[in-house]
């Protein structure tokens, strides 16, 4: 058992090959070969932010650099960005390069960031709400059921709730919500009461374990999409994504300057809706108000009225950008 073991983590640490679709020989934000992040629909996100060469630009999902590295081919040196990034892995792929200034925090903490760098207003924000393929692919931070691990599933590994926090002390009515809520799970208070059950004879501490819990709840043929769901409503959960974006939305309207463009990746339904109905109409519902004459009144004008998806030849190359949506709006 062992044996087998420690060949699914070789598996897991092992260089990507060319031709796998995570293989480049400059290894974007990483040593050689290995891709920390491969950006989805990058020319498409960075045309759409509209840059101007002495603009202010924020690119609060950080992560290996990629979309950052881009931004910065088109400033003068009179451009300012700002990387935000909650964690520590983000560090190691800083740019150096004295128009970039990296904050290590949550972007939930925009504005307050944004005022101690004595920035009032920025020119263009972009968010890029996927995990990071080097999350997925390190077997010890817990957010792919392909290897084995500690149920971890934190974006920032210095905060105290973990996926196995979650599973262990939610109620299980709590935890039917969780993944009905951000699984789009209907089995969900099924799967929550079996995982109370399971819990008070042994605590959950590994992802496997976890998985032997799940199995007789899923059909064969789906039971890999179902998984994701499962895990994608703990990490939610774990790193409270949805109440994040929602902070990040309103905030980008009190630091945004007129015409300033708001460039958003999304990666599953809940985050899309949230963003398509903010920015039709300012509001999380979608609930649209009208003036006088019937137009619509919204703090945003939408660039693209349907969203953008990356086509075949991108998805062949890089096949985590098939559930990527972008959506770009511009401050009125």
């Amino acid at each position: 058992m062992k044996e087998r073991k420690n060949k699914k983590q070789d598996k897991a640490n092992s260089i990507p090959q060319p031709g796998s679709g995570e293989y480049s020989p400059l290894g974007v934000g990483g040593e050689l070969g290995v891709v920390y992040h491969t950006p989805a629909l990058l020319n498409e996100t960075i045309e759409g932010l509209q840059i101007k060469p002495d603009g202010v630009y924020v690119d609060v999902t950080f992560g290996g650099g990629g979309h950052s590295k881009e931004i910065l081919k088109y400033l003068n040196e009179n451009g300012k960005l700002l990387g935000f990034d909650q964690d520590l892995d983000a560090i190691k792929n800083i740019i150096d390069d004295k128009r970039f200034t990296f904050v290590r925090s949550n972007f939930k903490y925009l504005k307050n960031f944004l005022q101690y760098h004595e920035i009032d207003k920025v020119d263009g924000i972009l968010a890029d709400l996927g995990v990071s393929s080097h999350h997925f692919d390190e077997a010890e931070r817990g957010f792919s059921f392909r290897y084995d691990g500690e149920l971890d599933m934190r974006m920032n590994t210095e905060s105290n709730v973990t996926a196995a926090h979650v599973l262990n002390t939610y109620s299980e009515e709590k935890l039917a919500d969780v993944f009905y809520l951000y699984g789009e799970l209907h089995n969900s208070r099924r799967i929550a009461r079996a995982v109370v059950q399971a819990r008070s004879n042994e605590p959950f501490k590994s992802i496997f374990a976890f998985l032997e819990v799940l199995k007789p709840f899923f059909a064969r043929e789906k039971e890999k999409k179902d998984m994701a769901r499962v895990f994608q409503a703990l990490r939610i959960e774990v790193n409270q994504e949805m109440n994040v974006l929602k902070a990040l939305l309103e905030q980008s309207l009190k630091v945004l300057k007129p015409g300033g463009r708001l460039v958003v990746l999304t990666y599953h339904s809940l985050e899309d809706r949230l963003v398509k109905n903010f920015f039709k109409s300012g509001n999380f519902e979608g609930n649209i108000e009208k003036d006088f004459y019937g137009n619509i009144l919204s703090p945003f004008k939408l660039v693209n009225n349907k969203v953008i998806v990356a086509g075949e030849e991108e998805v062949r190359l890089n096949p985590r950008a098939r559930s990527a949506k972008l959506r770009i709006a511009e401050k009125i």
